[in-house]
């Protein structure tokens, strides 16, 4: 009988380790239920690209690697998505680890960010282009009848650009059940994360009325009545109206 595999609760790649003779680690980005996902450069082109490596038991039968890079190619057309190149395996403590290796985009977690931001929280007219450009960019994914599956604030990429930003998400997830209810769950995610970074819930009896319309108490069945797709919720906030001061 075949042994299993022990559980690994971190691969801990030091930058400087080479991998499969291919890649050199730069540094670690990020790590979830699934793996972690590090910065790697390739040696023979010394271009940075990101690597997400699988903890092998979330890879059983290759389940996940290829349901990520399949998903990851048909919705290569949206933005919004960090672009998927390749993937490849490597031997780690005796096990065979693999990976999927995907563009590199310059930036910093969200997470990060509203760490340096004064008080940990943006300003309202800020949060609201951050806001529209995640709902444009998941509009595309949901119009293809798709959906991310895991917004928040440590899966998305952010950086300054003008009066707004660039965004890019990555780390997609795997829901059962209907595809509308998932599209539904990005929808609320996307709010979750637009009242995170205006302060949460120590800020929320502050906001203008127009904010708590879009927010609505963070109550599913109220905001899923206003938008029930990104699309929806991009279009509200370009139409919407302000009350005068």
């Amino acid at each position: 009988m075949a042994r299993s595999q022990a559980a690994v609760h971190g691969f801990d790649f030091r930058p400087g380790r080479r991998l499969g003779g291919k890649y050199e680690v730069v540094e670690l980005l990020g790590r979830g239920w699934e793996g972690e996902v590090y910065r790697v450069r390739e040696i023979a082109t010394g271009i940075d690209r990101a690597a997400k490596f699988f903890y092998p038991e979330r890879q059983v039968g290759d389940k996940a690697i290829a349901y990520h890079a399949k998903k990851l190619d048909r919705l290569r057309q949206c933005e919004i998505l960090i672009s998927y190149l390749t993937h490849d395996q490597v031997r780690h403590r005796g096990q065979t680890v693999k990976f999927l290796v995907s563009e590199y985009v310059e930036g910093e977690l969200l997470e990060d960010f509203m760490a340096r931001q004064p008080d940990r929280r943006l300003p309202v007219f800020e949060a609201l282009h951050l806001l529209h450009t995640l709902a444009a960019g998941l509009e595309q994914m949901h119009l293809l009848r798709d959906y991310h599956g895991d917004v928040h604030a440590r899966n998305i990429i952010v950086r300054r650009h003008g009066i707004g930003f660039d965004v890019k998400l990555f780390d997609i997830y795997r829901w059962h059940g209907r595809t509308v209810d998932n599209i539904r769950e990005d929808v609320c995610d996307v709010v979750r994360v637009f009242y995170d970074v205006l302060g949460g819930r120590a800020a929320y009896r502050n906001h203008p009325p127009e904010v708590k319309a879009i927010i609505c108490g963070l109550k599913r069945s109220l905001i899923l009545k206003k938008f029930k797709t990104a699309g929806e919720l991009r279009t509200w906030l370009e139409t919407m109206e302000w009350e005068e001061p």
